[in-house]
C-alpha cells in the first residue's frame, strides 16, 4: 500500500493559474509582465553596479540598499519566469519538488527582505537619534555580521517547509490559485492533517516578519520623538525627508504581504480576484518600485546614475 502511495506522490503535479477567465488575452497580458521583469532586473542591477563602482557610496545606507537590490533580484528571478511561462506558453504544470523549491526561495527571500528593511530602519534610527556615533556603530564588519545573521535566520526558519510538505500525499484538487507556489496554499491541498504546518508557518512568520515590523514601528516612534524635539522646523523636515524612501519600501512590502496572509488564513469567502491581485502586488511591485523610489529620492545616487547614462 505504501508503494502505491509513494508512486502517487512522486507522479503528482500542481497546476498553476494565470488570470482566470482571461486565457484568450494571456499573450497581450504578458507584455506588461515582461516590462515589469525587465525594469526590475535592470533597475536593481544598475543600483548594484553604481554602488559597487562608486567609493563615495560605500556608506551603510547604500550597503543596505544593495542588500535590498540583491533580495529583489532573487524574488524577481524566482517568480516572474513562472508567470511568463503560463502567460506565453500555457505552461501550467509544476512538479512537487520544483514547487517546494520555489516556495522555499520565495519565503526565504521575503523574510530576508523584511530583515533588510529592519536594518535600514536601524540605520535611519542611528543617523537621526545618535548621529555622532553613526560611523562607530555601523562599521562594515558589523554590517556584514548583521546581514549574515538575518540570511541564516531566514534560511533556517524556511528549510523545514519543503520537508513538512513532502511527507503528505496530495489527493485533492491540485490547482493552485497563484502563478507560483506558496506554503500556506500548497498545504491546503494535502489529504492529511496540516495542523503542524499551519502552526509552524504562522510561528515563523511572527518570529520573522512580525518581529521585524514591530521593531521598525518602534524605531520610527523613536525617530519621530527625536525629530519633534528639534527646535528648527527646517531641520525637522530635512530629517524626516531622509526616511521617505524607506517608508515607501516598508509600505510596498508589508501592506500586500499582510493582506495576502490574512486572506489565505481567514478569507475563504473573499473574491478570488482579490487574492490573485494581492499575490501579484506582493511579489512584483517591491522589486519594481524600490530602485525607482530610491533613485528619485537619493540625490547622490540619482547623480551617479545620470552620470553613467550620460557617458
Amino acid at each position: 500500500m505504501s508503494a502505491v502511495n509513494d508512486t502517487k506522490f512522486k507522479s503528482a503535479v500542481f497546476l498553476l493559474i494565470g488570470l482566470p477567465g482571461q486565457e484568450d488575452v494571456h499573450l497581450w497580458i504578458s507584455f506588461p509582465f515582461c516590462l515589469v521583469y525587465v525594469i526590475s532586473i535592470v533597475g536593481n542591477s544598475v543600483i548594484l553596479f553604481i554602488i559597487k563602482t562608486d567609493p563615495s557610496l560605500h556608506e551603510p545606507m547604500y550597503i543596505f540598499l544593495s542588500m535590498l537590490a540583491v533580495t529583489d533580484l532573487g524574488l524577481s528571478i524566482s517568480t516572474i519566469p513562472t508567470i511568463l511561462g503560463i502567460l506565453l506558453f500555457n505552461s501550467r504544470e509544476i512538479s512537487l519538488d520544483a514547487c517546494f523549491a520555489q516556495l522555499f526561495f520565495i519565503h526565504s527571500l521575503s523574510y530576508i527582505e523584511s530583515s533588510v528593511l529592519l536594518l535600514m530602519a536601524f540605520d535611519r534610527f542611528i543617523a537621526i537619534c545618535n548621529p555622532l556615533r553613526y560611523a562607530s556603530i555601523l562599521t562594515p564588519p558589523r554590517i556584514a555580521r548583521m546581514g549574515l545573521f538575518f540570511v541564516l535566520r531566514s534560511v533556517a526558519l524556511n528549510i523545514p517547509l519543503p520537508f513538512l510538505l513532502k511527507r503528505f500525499r496530495y489527493c485533492r484538487a491540485n490547482v493552485l490559485s497563484h502563478s507560483y507556489c506558496l506554503h500556506q496554499e500548497v498545504m491546503k491541498l494535502a489529504c492529511s492533517d496540516i495542523t503542524v504546518n499551519s502552526i509552524y508557518g504562522l510561528s515563523i512568520k511572527l518570529l520573522s516578519e512580525g518581529l521585524d515590523s514591530l521593531l521598525i514601528f518602534l524605531s520610527y516612534v523613536m525617530i519621530l520623538k527625536t525629530v519633534l524635539s528639534v527646535a528648527s522646523h527646517t531641520e525637522c523636515l530635512r530629517a524626516l525627508n531622509t526616511c521617505v524612501s524607506h517608508l515607501c519600501a516598508v509600505l510596498l512590502f508589508y501592506i500586500p504581504e499582510i493582506g495576502l496572509s490574512v486572506i489565505h488564513r481567514f478569507g475563504n469567502s473573499s473574491p478570488p480576484f482579490l487574492q490573485i491581485f494581492l499575490g501579484y502586488v506582493y511579489l512584483l511591485v517591491p522589486p519594481l518600485m524600490n530602485p525607482i523610489v530610491y533613485s528619485l529620492k537619493s540625490r547622490h545616487l540619482r547623480a551617479r546614475i545620470m552620470r553613467v547614462f550620460i557617458k
